[in-house]
């Protein structure tokens, strides 16, 4: 989500791949495909009846993100944002004939700039990222009208609320709001980046990764990155709170880089993205976990980058972004899979 959505992309082939041979490992996933060639892609999220997917992806002359929705076999590939600005979180709403996506276009139809390297590796958070509600015919409604970041945006099960990530009381902490974008109320209250948040099966609970300093120069250093709307990435650890913020437990503890997570069918697991079997920290696989933080199984086993992982509706396919594969170094593309329990 936006600063994980780090994308450049190439030309999408319809119709998919034939099926690709997992490792041995990953006894998890049958039939597993590529859906993109080329360039970066991901954040490939479902719709919520299952036939489509709606992901992000930089191509066809367009310098940054924009968002595309495909069938299941990557076939129909079509652009369904304003092709202005950056584009990043697309989510479908449970109609099928709407989405919701975060967007820099208001600010300028030119990509935003690229944080220098004299940071160190950072991520940028971009001021003029706003919320909107689409249509297909591309018509939108803004929904988020404060200044500063408002993006990582996702959808209840049930259709009533959008979760989202916001700069708005000065931290970077989580909300949730109706679809309309009237009740919003704060989630998160702890200094600190709090994103990347999805609801439960049941629209109870929300999982969410949070990077917490712990200590006042770590703080300091955190406050001063926020205001050039910048953020350091480091260790980032799983929560589950209830859906009106109550409650936040946190479920990893192992001082890694982990992200991406999206609940279980069965609302007891979580599946995510984490560097934690790579010592050096670059590598990221999927795992699964119990919210109690018990239970800990590695799903994928591939070398470079597997991440972006989410369930279909019917829990009988996944889909998630991988760097495997890829022609040249970087290259990001979005497999799905079926799902073995």
């Amino acid at each position: 989500m936006v600063f994980f959505c780090l994308f450049l992309y190439g030309v999408l082939l319809s119709g998919g791949n034939p099926p690709s041979t997992a490792p041995t490992q990953e006894r998890h996933l049958k039939n597993l495909r590529q859906l993109t060639f080329g360039g970066e892609n991901a954040e490939a999220y479902f719709s919520f009846d299952g036939t489509r997917l709606i992901f992000q992806s930089t191509r066809n002359g367009y310098p940054c993100d924009q968002i595309y929705t495909m069938n299941l076999d990557g076939s129909e590939l079509r652009r369904v944002s304003t092709g202005k600005g950056r584009t990043t979180c697309g989510y479908f709403l449970p109609d099928g004939q709407h989405f919701i996506y975060s967007s820099t276009h208001l600010g300028g139809d030119n990509c935003p700039p690229k944080p220098a390297f004299t940071k160190g590796y950072v991520w940028a958070i971009d001021k003029n990222f706003d919320l909107f509600l689409s249509d297909f015919s591309g018509k939108l409604t803004q929904l988020t009208h404060t200044p500063g970041y408002d993006a990582e945006a996702t959808v209840s099960p049930d259709g009533k609320r959008i979760v989202f990530t916001s700069v708005r009381d000065g931290d970077l902490e989580i909300y949730s709001m109706n679809i309309d974008g009237s009740g919003i109320k704060r989630l998160t209250h702890s200094w600190g980046y709090d994103g990347g948040a999805f609801f439960s099966p049941d629209n109870q609970r929300i999982v969410y990764r949070a990077a917490r300093p712990s200590d006042e120069k770590s703080i300091l250093r955190y406050k001063e990155l926020l205001a050039q709307n910048l953020v350091a990435p480091g260790q980032l650890e799983l929560y589950v709170m209830n859906a009106d913020g109550s409650n936040s437990t946190q479920v990893t503890q192992n001082q890694a880089a982990n992200f991406c997570p999206f609940f279980h069918p069965n609302g007891k697991q979580i599946i995510f993205s984490s560097n934690l079997g790579d010592p050096r920290g670059r590598n990221f696989d999927l795992y699964l976990i119990n919210l109690d933080g018990t239970g800990l199984e590695q799903i994928t086993y591939n070398e470079t980058f597997d991440g972006f992982p989410m369930f279909s509706p019917d829990g009988k396919k996944l889909v998630f972004a991988s760097n495997r594969n890829g022609k040249i170094r970087g290259e990001t593309n979005v497999f799905i899979a079926d799902w073995v329990e």
